[in-house]
């Protein structure tokens, strides 16, 4: 850590957030410290996001040092890391294992074989060396030897002991987390300050100044959305249209995608956008890592796009994103069982639980091409994490173009002064309730539908009053499982409201594949079963 911060790295003290300063990482949140990893093996991931940003888009000639532990190598989201790196040539990067041999609660499998570590590095393809982790001289040599390597990221594995120098305490285990006995204390820090051979104060080098000036505030599509009403197309479709086209409005706009480019139509931006569309392949853990690394110090707006169902693997990347208060925006297409002959592995049913329990995280749900669009340019400039639940079938548009969109605002667009029931839908469902509505009209029996457009912001107030307006009768239906969805939120809403009566409609059982359309039917969330819950509901 001294050879690094005193003698390596380039960075401005009094100015952490420079971006031209050289990047750190490590498992622990401090004020030049980007992002929160804890010791579960994410670092690394988002220093390749910060190396990637240094190398491809601010072209810049700040480095990026990532120290792990060797307990932490233990999780395969290093090694997704470890092939990113490498397949890009990420040689501004730098990553330290600290092999100490001592874990959390005991040893570790390989304890200090540091070969293999370094086998391992480099049948990964990163340039490696060893060294002893307390040889300043040797520390200082291949850290420069690592800043003359091209086309390679690099690994320092750097053998050290718990506790050097302090009797009983070196190399000896359960010491992790633990305080020193206050009486040891004094003792063992007289020990420590004794080893210090110089007086002199240590300055950092002051960092090379040519990052780019970059600005991601406030961006504005240049026309509004094109389509028309009635048009069938897909949100998953009109997701990556409103990619490339954001694209042309700002060119610090990138997206990641986890070889689902060609599915969830990400790679309508990678063909207008190709010097910043980054295929991660299929690591969505690193891929969340790496997002979170491209989007720190505000140098992009950052996209990740995927399969919804794929993300639940990198939860713990996203909420640790939450805790970094980090600004990236998700998009999980082949939602619900409306996805079909795709089949349940592919059918996200638990995304949006997921996903509201993420602190300060936006939620859109739109459920035309209109409304997407409108949703993507939001979540560019909304701060904090968003999340773009996105379908799979073709649905009909239903807005015109200079139809307006907020966070946090619903739209009525079924309404009537005779209206007995309140259906709430978004996405697919949306469209079931409309075809209901329509249905039910044609017995006399009219209902109000709203589209939620954000699950979280909730509108409350547009839900509470259409509820009253209808007699306290609300029918949510969702291309979701019940817990955690649509349903439990507009009951959370309107759970102060004696008089409001919320009936739910959500995906029952485990899916199967099908025709969109059938499954709908089959698992409780078509329009049949709307029609035959507004009749239950008003008999009741």
């Amino acid at each position: 850590m001294s050879v690094l911060f005193f003698h390596i790295m380039r960075y401005k003290q009094e100015d952490p957030e420079n971006p031209d300063n050289d990047r750190f990482i490590a498992s622990k949140r401090l004020s030049f410290v980007d992002v929160a990893t804890g010791w579960l093996g994410q670092g690394l991931g988002a220093a390749c996001g910060m190396a990637y940003t240094g190398k491809y888009f601010d072209k810049a000639s700040y480095r990026v040092f990532c120290l792990m532990g060797d307990g932490e190598s233990s999780e395969g989201s290093v090694w997704e890391a470890l092939a990113f790196a490498s397949h890009y040539n990420l040689d501004n990067l730098v990553a330290i294992f600290d092999v100490n041999r001592v874990g959390h609660s005991g040893g570790l499998p390989l304890e200090h074989c540091i070969d293999i570590y370094q086998k391992r590095c480099e049948a990964f393809g990163w340039n490696t060396y060893v060294v002893d982790g307390r040889d300043v001289e040797a520390l200082c040599q291949v850290f420069w030897q690592a800043s003359e390597v091209k086309n390679k990221p690099t690994a320092v594995v750097a053998k050290t002991f718990k506790g050097r120098g302090i009797p009983s305490v070196e190399d000896a285990e359960n010491w992790h987390g633990k305080p020193m006995p206050k009486e040891r204390a004094d003792a063992i820090i007289k020990l420590i300050e004794s080893q210090i051979e110089t007086n002199k104060n240590l300055e950092p080098k002051p960092p090379i100044e040519d990052s780019p000036p970059v600005n991601i505030l406030d961006i504005e599509m240049a026309s509004p959305p094109a389509y028309t009403v009635g048009e069938q197309i897909a949100t998953r479709k009109a997701c990556g249209l409103a990619l490339a086209k954001l694209g042309h409005a700002n060119d610090r706009v990138i997206v990641l995608d986890g070889d689902t480019k060609n599915s969830t139509f990400s790679d309508i931006f990678k063909r207008e956008h190709p010097e910043r569309f980054i295929e991660c392949f299929i690591a969505e853990q690193n891929m969340v890592s790496v997002a979170l690394g491209c989007a720190t110090r505000g140098r992009t707006v950052a996209f990740v796009s995927t399969f919804a169902a794929f993300l639940t693997r990198a939860f713990d990347q996203i909420r640790m994103g939450a805790i970094s208060e980090t600004n990236i925006n998700l998009i999980g297409s082949h939602c619900g069982v409306s996805v079909g002959e795709d089949g349940p592995s592919q059918m996200a049913l638990e995304d949006l639980a997921m996903f509201r329990s993420v602190r300060n995280c936006t939620i859109f749900y739109p459920s035309d091409a209109t409304s997407t669009e409108h949703a993507i340019l939001l979540a560019a400039n909304t701060k904090g994490m968003c999340y773009i639940r996105a379908s799979r079938p073709e649905t009909a548009v239903i807005y015109t173009p200079q139809e307006s969109f907020a966070v946090g605002q619903a739209k009525v667009i079924r309404h009537d002064v005779n209206d007995k029931v309140t259906v709430i839908g978004a996405g697919v469902t949306l469209h079931e309730a409309l075809a209901a509505a329509e249905d039910l009209s044609k017995e006399d029996i009219s209902i109000r539908v709203i589209d939620l457009f954000t699950i979280k912001p909730l509108d409350v107030t547009t839900i509470i009053s259409n509820a009253k307006a209808t007699g306290g009768r609300i029918i949510t239906v969702e291309d979701h499982y019940p817990e955690g969805g649509i349903g439990e939120a507009v009951c959370a809403a309107v759970s102060m409201e004696p008089d409001i009566l919320v009936h739910q409609l959500a995906v029952a059982g485990v899916p199967r594949s099908g025709k969109p359309g059938e499954l709908l039917d089959m698992f409780g969330v078509s329009a049949r079963h709307i029609i035959v819950a507004v009749k239950c509901i008003l008999m009741n």
